[in-house]
């Protein structure tokens, strides 16, 4: 593994006036509202909340790959389907 090569203890002293953002557009609240997250992505469809009884050990293992768990599980259910779905 490299080792980094970022002088973290500079980076630990700055400020923001500190950031040079001159290569960044400065974006308006405005412009910010009206933002599109999932540009070029299929729309997410509806989702139902419910309550779902799973085994301690599966949730458990869901929850340790990190952030999204609900929806992974979300994901491997609709594969799930759709493989399914293709059968009959």
């Amino acid at each position: 593994m490299q080792q980094s090569q970022t002088d973290w203890k500079k980076v630990d002293t700055m400020t923001d006036k500190d950031i040079n953002l001159s290569d960044l557009p400065e974006v308006s609240p405005e412009k910010f509202a009206k933002a599109i997250v999932r540009k070029g992505l299929k729309p997410i469809a509806n989702k139902t909340q419910i309550t779902l009884r799973l085994d301690t050990d599966v949730l458990n293992w869901f929850k340790a790959q990190g952030r999204g768990y609900q929806t992974n599980i979300n994901a491997l259910l609709k594969a799930y389907k759709d493989a399914n779905s293709a059968r009959n």
